[in-house]
């Protein structure tokens, strides 16, 4: 670990669940948030999906002002904006506004993917595909609206201008690399879903990294499953919604989350198909005692500077637990233990 200090936070979802209303649903992040302030998390972003029925974190924006309002000091953003949904200058008024009400607290991680199906993404946005291609070129306006030098362009968003927004890139492949290297930007990758290129993309990111005004050397961000329960079987239990939301994500159904439960055969046969095996690949899943052991290693394997924690549970009692303990085995992991 080299006396390393990781930070950790939280990448939320909004999960709903089984016979849970959309208002319990977002009520649910808000304790969640001011929970994660108290116990030590720097941040809190929302993650953009779109018609899914056990994902509600589709309003992004609104979702971080809404944290953001009831928190004084958990940095709130976006985990992020799937850019080629959106017209960057709209996203550039929507986060500096957010910048100047909640200030220093405000982070925009932006990403490439559509954040559902090719055809809802086409219900969003007609020239998606067009959008995802001219990412790097989108990311680059984002930029300009939010520098101080914008001013004299016929084309402006005023309040952006100088603001402190730091931008984070997002992604699931190589690509997302050598754009955040290229930029000299901070980069977070989702290997809580897609696994595949982590380590190749942590590898040509910080290759190729060339430092910025907003960043010196690489910052690394990693997405990873976290289920910290008092023992491992109780842990291994709480994990089973999971594996039922992914294998829903491979057959194509979108049911809100399901209640956890011991393992039936056919749920263990599907488990243990290549596919959802390999989604699940960085899911830490135990005792505190189990997941301090993994992720020390995790953390050895990678080098990355920060952990970004999803926690898909049924209940929001099981959540802030999880959350509770794993708080407590980055602390000690931190302070050398």
């Amino acid at each position: 670990m080299n006396n390393r200090t990781i930070s950790y936070s939280i990448l939320e979802l909004a999960i709903v669940s089984q016979g849970q209303s959309s208002k319990e649903t977002l009520n649910n992040s808000l304790v969640l948030a001011k929970e994660a302030e108290e116990l030590g998390y720097k941040r809190f972003w929302f993650a953009e999906h779109h018609n899914s029925e056990s994902v509600g974190s589709s309003a992004t924006s609104v979702l971080i002002g809404y944290v953001a309002e009831n928190t004084t000091k958990l940095r709130v953003g976006s985990g992020g904006i799937m850019l080629p949904n959106h017209a960057p200058l709209i996203i550039a008024e929507q986060f500096s506004t957010l910048a100047h009400l909640y200030p220093g607290r405000i982070d925009l991680g932006l990403g490439r993917a559509p954040g559902t199906d090719q055809e809802t993404a086409r219900e969003i946005r007609s020239d998606f595909m067009q959008a995802a291609h001219s990412f790097p070129r989108e990311v680059a306006k984002i930029q300009q609206y939010f520098s101080a030098d914008n001013k004299t362009a016929k084309v402006r968003v005023p309040m952006a201008e100088g603001t402190d927004v730091p931008v984070y890139i997002l992604g699931s492949s190589t690509d997302s690399a050598h754009l955040a290297a290229q930029k000299g930007l901070p980069y977070a990758f989702a290997s809580h879903f897609a696994t595949t290129h982590l380590h190749s993309a942590l590898r040509i990111y910080r290759d190729e990294f060339q430092p910025s005004e907003f960043l010196e050397k690489p910052y690394t961000i990693a997405g990873v499953n976290v289920y910290v329960a008092d023992t491992d079987e109780e842990a291994q239990e709480l994990f089973t919604s999971l594996i039922r939301m992914f294998i829903g994500i491979l057959t194509g159904a979108r049911d809100p989350l399901y209640p956890p439960g011991p393992m039936t055969n056919d749920l263990e046969e599907m488990f243990h198909h290549p596919a959802v095996q390999q989604m699940l690949k960085y899911s830490f899943v135990g005792s505190r005692e189990t997941v301090k052991r993994e992720i020390r290693q995790f953390l050895e394997e990678t080098g990355v500077d920060e952990l970004i924690v999803v926690s898909t549970m049924f209940n929001l009692q099981d959540r802030l637990k999880s959350a509770h303990l794993f708080s407590e085995i980055m602390t000690e992991i931190n302070n050398g233990n």
